[in-house]
C-alpha cells in the first residue's frame, strides 16, 4: 500500500532513529529508516532481502512524528510483515489477538478465568507452553457486557434526547473494563447527548495486524466501516475513547490494510476532542463539586501524540478546580498492546518503559491520567 515515491521522501537524516524506543535499548532491531525506506528498496528488488527482526517495531508511530519528510515509516514497515514476511502467527498470537472470541468466551465465567489467570501456576504454564511472560498480568473480565449493560439500563433512555452520537466502545470496554463505557453514557447524557451502539462492532484490527493476521484485520475493519457508514448516514458522529482504535481506524485501514474509509474518516472522533469542543463553543456546561483536591501525571500515549490531540485532554483536565496537572516527559510506556505480553519482548517492553515509571515515581502523583488501555495495564503492572 505504500508507492515507490513515498520511499523517496525519505531523506536519510536519520531523526527517526535517535527517537525510536527500542532502539534505545536493544541492537536486534535494525531501526526505522534500516526496516522502512531503506529495507523496502531493497525488499522491492527480492524478497530475500527481508529481515524478519522488523517484528519487533513497536508501530508505536514516534519515528512517523518526527520525520521532516512526512514519511509514514510504521506503516512501510507493517506492510512489509505481510507482503514479504514468512513467518506463520503462533497460536499464542491467535490467543492475544483474537479478543472479541476470548472475551466472549471469558465473559460468562469471569470469576473463574479471572481467578486462574491470576495463579502463579497458570502463569508458569502460560510462559513455559505459549511463551507469554509469566511476570505479566492478564487484565480481569467483566461478567457483564458493556453492550449488555447498554442495551438494558441506557438505551431505553437514549432516544429522548434530540442530539445523538454513536459509540465505538471497543473491545477492552466491552469485555474488561465496562465502567469506562458507563461513564461515558452517564457524561454524554449529562451534556445533553444520546448515545447508540453501531449496528455490528469488531475489534478495531490493531491486535490482528501486530500479530500478522491481515486478512482477518480487513474482515472486521470492513464489518466497522459499513456499520460506522450507516451511523453517519443517520447524522451521528462516531465517538472512541481509545486513543489506539480512533488512530487503527483513521489510519492503519487505508495504510496497512488498504481499505477505502474515505466516507467515514472525518467523522470518528475521539470523544476528549468532541466534549472540549462542545464546551468551548458554549454547547454544554459542566458543574463541578466544591473541595476537589488532585495532583495528576498525564502521560500522552504515543499513538495520542501521533494524532496530535492531547492538547484537548490538558485543556480537559485543567477545567477542573482543584486539578493540580503535571505533563510527563514524552516517552513510550513500552507495552504497546499484545507486545509486551510476549515472552521475548517482555525485558525489552520494561527496558523502554522504565523512564516513564522513573518519571512517575519521580512525580509522586496522587493518579496518572492517560487515554490508551494498554498503557494503562502497563503502568498499573
Amino acid at each position: 500500500n505504500i508507492s515507490a515515491n513515498e520511499l523517496e521522501q525519505c531523506v536519510k537524516c536519520t531523526v527517526c532513529t535517535a527517537y525510536c524506543p527500542v532502539l534505545k535499548v536493544s541492537v536486534i532491531y535494525p531501526g526505522p529508516k534500516q526496516s522502512g525506506p531503506d529495507g523496502e528498496r531493497y525488499r522491492l528488488k527480492s524478497s530475500l532481502f527481508m529481515d524478519n527482526n522488523i517484528k519487533y517495531c513497536l508501530n508505536c508511530k514516534r519515528c512517523e512524528v518526527v520525520c521532516p519528510s512526512g514519511v509514514k515509516i510504521a506503516d512501510i514497515i507493517h506492510s512489509a510483515r505481510e507482503t514479504y514476511g514468512r513467518q506463520i502467527p503462533k497460536v499464542r498470537d491467535f490467543i492475544l489477538a483474537s479478543t472479541d472470541l476470548m472475551g466472549s468466551v471469558a465473559s460468562p465465567f469471569a470469576p473463574v478465568v479471572n481467578a486462574m489467570t491470576g495463579l502463579g501456576a497458570t502463569k508458569f504454564v502460560l510462559d513455559k507452553v505459549m511463551a507469554i511472560d509469566h511476570r505479566r498480568t492478564f487484565p480481569k473480565y467483566s461478567g457483564t457486557k458493556f453492550e449488555t449493560w447498554f442495551r438494558k439500563e441506557a438505551a431505553p433512555v437514549q432516544g429522548t434526547f434530540k442530539k445523538r452520537v454513536s459509540y465505538f466502545h471497543g473491545c477492552y470496554v466491552n469485555y474488561n473494563y465496562p465502567q469506562l463505557g458507563k461513564d461515558f453514557v452517564t457524561l454524554m447524557n449529562a451534556l445533553g447527548v444520546g448515545v447508540d451502539l453501531l449496528e455490528k462492532e469488531r475489534c478495531c484490527g490493531v491486535a490482528k495486524i501486530s500479530s500478522g493476521m491481515f486478512d482477518t484485520a480487513r474482515k472486521h475493519a470492513r464489518i466497522n466501516i459499513a456499520s460506522m457508514e450507516k451511523a453517519m448516514s443517520d447524522g451521528r458522529k462516531v465517538l472512541t475513547t481509545s486513543t489506539t482504535c480512533t488512530l487503527t481506524m483513521k489510519d492503519e485501514y487505508p495504510d496497512i490494510l488498504g481499505l477505502d474509509n474515505t466516507s467515514v474518516k472525518d467523522g470518528i472522533v475521539l470523544a476528549i476532542r468532541y466534549i472540549y469542543e462542545m464546551l468551548e463553543k458554549g454547547e454544554a456546561k459542566i458543574a463541578f463539586k466544591e473541595g476537589y483536591r488532585a495532583r495528576a501525571a498525564y502521560h500522552v500515549p504515543c499513538h495520542m501524540e501521533k494524532m496530535g490531540l492531547s492538547i484537548f485532554t490538558r485543556k480537559l483536565l485543567k477545567m477542573i478546580p482543584g486539578m493540580e496537572l503535571v505533563s510527563l516527559d514524552s516517552n513510550c510506556c513500552g507495552i504497546a498492546g499484545t507486545y509486551g505480553f510476549k515472552k521475548e519482548n517482555y525485558a525489552r517492553s520494561q527496558a523502554i518503559g522504565k523512564a516513564l515509571f522513573d518519571n512517575i515515581n519521580a512525580v509522586n502523583p496522587d493518579f496518572v491520567a492517560c487515554e490508551c488501555e494498554t498503557c494503562k495495564w502497563q503502568i498499573e503492572m
